[in-house]
């Protein structure tokens, strides 16, 4: 049996083993300053990051009964692909109703034209009468100049001198009454022109109304077929065949899971190394640290997220308690390692932002000179309703259009005849 330590070897041992232990804290500390010294000053990392992604709501722009679906929760779909058919019977009925209207007023301002041509050649009509009377008084003035001095010399009669005379007054009320033709003839000319002049039929402010009305049925027709406006996955369908549906009532949701980002949530002490720009390295709990994604900081939130929230935190009231604010930051994802291994909306990630390069600015100035997010497939409905409206125009102009306008010279020579001087 061993004999006791003295008190002497006691202290000794215990002294030895606070020394080792001091030794072990030190020789730790020291690595660890070592290590935040050459490596963990340099990176900003959070767990506190979730993929987003643009989630495109499906909504109807008019209201109908569903009567097919066409994709499903998990399907891909293609970019103008039909997602849901609603009735179309109502709209259709509208849109022939619309298209009957439309030829009808072609065939109304069709008239307007014929009449202006009409009222033209009446007018060409009472300016060559006015011409004849107007030379027939010529020609009884000339006569009755002739007979005057003859008549004092008893030469002609007097009463064949008062027979003439009467004729040219009879002629002198004659082509008055030809000027008030012609006058009465252009008025209803230019009457009939102001609603044709300076226009074609297909431009005629009545046709244009009822072509409106044409391009507004057939893209209730259209609409009555919801198509995907992007390329993605078909998520959160709502919708049944057979459910009246509202206009603005989502039924289904898309998300292009190719064009996803990243928003790290990092703490307000952290923000003061991060930069538009730096490098990020990320990992998805999906796959685990064995697939690494990279990224690029695109911006950093304009606010905390509390400041945005839907009960704002009312820090002036009651009892306080500082909690420690968080910024969203958006990393942009290589499209490459993404299409590689795909990511969902919603995922966690932990990211680890590379902060040595501090060229960058915390605040982007630049202005964006693209749309986030387009589409062009609801330009094609358009196209086909102004379509329509061509033919149905084309179909009832007929063979030959009436002249756009009335013509100057015409309107130049009845104001000449009328200021002709007539013959006293």
């Amino acid at each position: 049996m061993s004999e006791p330590l003295t008190a002497t070897e006691a202290n000794t041992a215990r002294r030895r083993g606070l020394t080792l232990i001091a030794l072990a804290v030190a020789v730790a500390g020291a690595a660890w300053g070592g290590w935040h010294w050459m490596h963990a000053r340099n990176f900003e990392t959070t767990d506190n990051a979730y993929v987003a992604g643009n989630v495109v709501q499906i909504t109807p722009q008019m209201g109908g009964t569903v009567v097919a679906i066409g994709a499903d929760d998990t399907d891909f779909v293609r970019s103008g692909q039909v997602l849901v058919k609603l009735d179309p019977a109502d709209a259709r009925v509208a849109l022939e109703q619309a298209q009957a209207q439309l030829a009808q007023t072609v065939r109304e301002v069709r008239t307007l034209f014929a009449n202006s041509t009409a009222l033209q050649a009446q007018v060409s009509l009472r300016q060559a009468e006015l011409a004849r009377a107007q030379t027939e008084v010529a020609r009884l003035q000339d006569d009755v100049n002739r007979r005057a001095p003859l008549m004092a010399s008893g030469a002609v009669g007097k009463e064949e001198f008062q027979h003439t005379n009467a004729q040219l007054t009879a002629a002198k009320s004659s082509m008055a009454a030809a000027q008030s033709a012609v006058l009465a003839a252009q008025e209803q000319l230019a009457a009939s022109q102001t609603q044709t002049e300076g226009t074609s039929v297909e431009q005629h402010p009545s046709v244009q109304r009822a072509a409106a009305r044409v391009r507004e049925t057939y893209l209730a027709v259209q609409r009555a077929q919801l198509v995907a406006p992007i390329d993605g996955h078909v998520a959160k369908r709502g919708v049944q065949v057979g459910q009246r549906v509202q206009a603005g009532a989502p039924v289904m949701t898309i998300v292009p899971l190719s064009e996803l980002w990243v928003d790290a949530n990092f703490k307000e002490s952290q923000l003061q190394s991060l930069r538009i720009g730096q490098k990020a390295t990320l990992t998805a709990d999906v796959y685990g640290t064995k697939v690494a994604y990279h990224g690029t900081l695109a911006g950093l939130g304009a606010g905390t997220g509390a400041a945005f929230a839907l009960l704002p935190a009312q820090n002036a009231t009651g009892n306080w308690i500082k909690v420690v604010q968080r910024v969203p930051v958006r990393i942009a994802l290589d499209p490459a390692e993404v299409a590689e291994h795909p990511l969902r909306v919603g995922l966690s990630m932990e990211v680890e932002v590379d902060v040595r390069d501090q060229s960058g600015k915390t605040l982007s100035d630049a202005q964006r000179t693209t749309p986030v997010a387009s589409t062009t497939v609801f330009d094609a409905q358009l196209q086909a309703a102004d379509e329509s409206v061509r033919q149905t125009i084309a179909a009832n102009l007929g063979h030959r259009q009436a002249p756009l306008a009335r013509k100057p010279a015409t309107q130049q020579h009845a104001q000449a005849a009328l200021s002709s001087p007539s013959v006293q």
